[in-house]
């Protein structure tokens, strides 16, 4: 700048003709300056709300999304189509969403970002236990999308988004990551009146969280009621039971107001004393949010819950839900930002049902799913602009699971996917309704795009992506049956409850959710160690074999492929240290699991009609999932020539927004949905 002034200066003596292109020059190099000056120093202002429903099947044969948006069944992703670029976007193996939001929020894959299930187990720890939680922040090896955002001055919000807790933020906001480990996260928690004989459901661990957490179903016992404070006549003996769990209990009344000579108990009142009312309710009806004092570990908090009636029979059999209040001061950053979402929004239900899924056993269960199901859309849809308005995030990740949920539920896939086994167990007309309430599903997501769009401003990236599709699972192959068949594994069942108990010392190789086959000749009690040597060797080829030659009485092989632990990087892209001995991929339409049981059956009807988990991405298009992008620097109305894979979405959003790409990323950038 000196340097132009100084020439300028020694340049006035001569003609105006001469001085004139220096002064042009001048202005010219000033502006230049001033532009690198400002690209330097002016932040980049573009925002992102990146909508990241689980389990979103998108694909062009039987779930199709996109024409669903053209014929006007889903308006606003169709305007999305139509201001900005869409297409289908493949998921890594294994198909599961611990993996995939890692592979998401990271732009690498698992061999990187380190999450490879969502169990773990690493060495140096006991297999009968979880070692390394897949949706646990802490678990991952490179920082996530929050991290990075935040580095780069950006305020961020993550909503029940999986890997998010505990908070790796400094000034943003987490709203109940899922399933962090992290805080009081209490579940649903359905209670059900024991019973004997052929009508015992025996779930076994799939009454667990996760198979290995909190009971997510009781089994209790009821008797004659007493110590009620001015009870109601019941015409029948009236009963009463105890619900406890998360630390509270709530009393049950039942009784029988019909007067007609017959046992028929038709209603209950729920009490926190035995004096004061929470609810009186029949059969299919809900209550009000209740106030509840729950504990989770050390600590104490005041919450609400919603009580529902799931069942109740002439004789007394019931089974009935309490929902929990998925929000408290526990679960959030900061945690004032708890009670102002109860106050403005209402009470979080964060998603419907639970994993395992417990509404699927009885026919009533299905209403169950679908009322609480639109509750839960509900809150989603009233929270966008609530934030928006008042919070103002600039970087928004935002999780929704009953897609998953409905999708991978008893209720629907084993009807609508034509590759099902239980196709033609309804009509067409049935069907077509079945089709309506999934449909119905798909315009909810849809609904939730249409409050962000509303309070998107032009600097503002509009992401819908997903983690995973859904396949649908017709056989469940009892893995663990086959090795306790071959000597391999040794287990007894408790016959009331249908669980489990492994002899780790005399097990020389077990199946482990969601991938894994974890072997030792010496036994698998004590700390985990990666065995080696000829019989570890020989063991691990026989099990392979063992593996490849099992056929379904169809013929079907429902292994699709095994890979030793070594070839993990190279073959998978999975980290070696944090997988079994073996990795297994299935064959479309049959899914591994750990259930044992004393005849060794290899194949069961699984009561779930959907999966993902141990699937390759390449083997079915019931994987893809949808990815639609608009914004500043996104072409319009642009769809894209082929598949790109979950790792380039992050990467992309980067470029758009003029932040630095990590070198850890494996993902590349979408050039071809880039305005040139």
């Amino acid at each position: 700048m000196k340097n132009l002034l100084k020439v300028i200066n020694i340049s006035l003596g001569k003609s105006i003709l001469h001085v004139v292109p220096i002064i042009l020059l001048f202005f010219i190099s000033f502006h230049s300056f001033s532009q690198k000056v400002d690209s330097i120093k002016k932040p980049n202002h573009v925002k992102l709300y990146w909508f990241i429903p689980d389990g979103v099947r998108a694909e062009p044969d039987l779930f199709k999304v996109f024409e669903w948006a053209n014929e006007g069944i889903l308006p606003n992703i169709k305007k999305m189509m139509e201001k900005g670029s869409y297409g289908y976007s493949l998921p890594v193996f294994p198909s599961h969403t611990p993996v995939n939001f890692a592979t998401l929020l990271t732009g690498s894959y698992p061999k990187i970002h380190g999450i490879a299930d969502g169990p773990m187990h690493v060495e140096g720890y006991p297999l009968s236990s979880v070692s390394a939680p897949g949706f646990r922040s802490l678990s991952r090896k490179v920082p996530a999308v929050w991290s990075i955002m935040e580095k780069a001055g950006k305020k961020v919000m993550a909503i029940t988004t999986p890997g998010s807790t505990p908070p790796e933020i400094d000034d943003g906001y987490i709203i109940r990551g899922r399933w962090g480990g992290w805080g009081a996260d209490v579940q649903a928690v359905n209670f059900e009146k024991k019973q004997t004989g052929n009508n015992l459901v025996k779930p076994g661990n799939d009454n667990k969280l996760f198979n290995v957490g909190a009971e997510l179903t009781k089994y209790i016992d009821a008797k004659v009621a007493t110590g009620w404070l001015n009870p109601v006549k019941s015409y029948s003996p009236a009963l009463e039971t105890k619900l406890i769990s998360w630390g509270d209990t709530v009393y049950c009344y039942i009784y029988d107001n019909t007067n007609d000579n017959k046992i028929n108990y038709n209603s209950i009142i729920f009490s926190a004393d035995k004096k004061t009312k929470l609810a009186e309710l029949k059969q299919g009806e809900w209550s009000d949010w209740c106030k509840v004092k729950l504990a989770f570990g050390k600590l104490s908090f005041e919450s609400l819950c919603k009580i529902r009636v799931i069942l109740l029979a002439d004789d007394g059999f019931f089974r009935i839900r309490i929902f929990y209040d998925n929000i408290n001061q526990y679960l959030c950053v900061p945690d004032s930002i708890a009670d102002d979402i109860n106050k403005n929004v209402g009470p979080m239900m964060a998603f419907v049902d639970n994993y395992p899924p417990q509404l699927i056993y009885y026919p009533e269960d299905k209403k169950v799913f679908q009322e609480e199901m639109k509750m839960s859309f509900d809150w989603h849809t009233k929270l966008v602009p609530f934030i928006e308005k008042k919070y103002k995030p600039d970087v928004v990740i935002h999780d929704c699971y009953n897609s998953n949920q409905m999708l991978t539920s008893r209720w629907w896939m084993g009807s609508l996917d034509t590759k099902s086994i239980r196709y033609n167990d309804v009509t067409e007309k049935e069907r077509a309704v079945l089709w309506s309430e999934v449909l119905g599903m798909y315009k909810r997501l849809d609904s939730i795009i249409g409050e962000v769009m509303k309070y998107a401003d032009d600097s503002t990236l509009i992401v819908f992506s997903s983690d995973h599709g859904i396949c649908v699972r017709n056989k469940s192959v009892l893995l663990n049956n086959l090795l306790a068949k071959n000597g391999y594994l040794k287990f007894t069942i408790n016959d009331s409850t249908g669980v489990a108990s492994v002899d780790w010392k005399n097990t020389k190789a077990i199946f482990l959710q969601m991938i894994g086959i974890y072997i030792n000749p010496n036994g698998l009690d004590g700390n985990w160690k990666r065995a080696s040597g000829v019989e570890y060797d020989k063991i691990r080829d026989d099990i392979s074999k063992l593996l490849l030659n099992l056929k379904d009485t169809n013929g079907v092989q429902p292994i699709n492929s095994v890979t030793k632990w070594e070839d993990a990087e190279t073959k998978l892209n999975l980290p070696k240290d944090r997988v079994g001995d073996l990795i297994l991929s299935s064959t479309p339409g049959y899914g591994c699991s750990e259930a044992m049981s004393n005849n060794y059956k290899l194949f069961e009807v699984p009561l779930i009609s959907g999966y993902k988990q141990d699937l390759l991405p390449e083997s079915t298009k019931s994987l893809w999932t949808p990815f639609i992008i608009m914004g500043p620097g996104v072409k319009k109305g642009y769809k894209l020539q082929k598949n790109i894979c979950h790792i380039d979405q992050l990467p992309t959003f980067l470029k758009l927004m003029g932040i630095e790409i990590p070198s850890y990323m494996d993902g590349k950038v979408i050039d071809e949905i880039l305005v040139k």
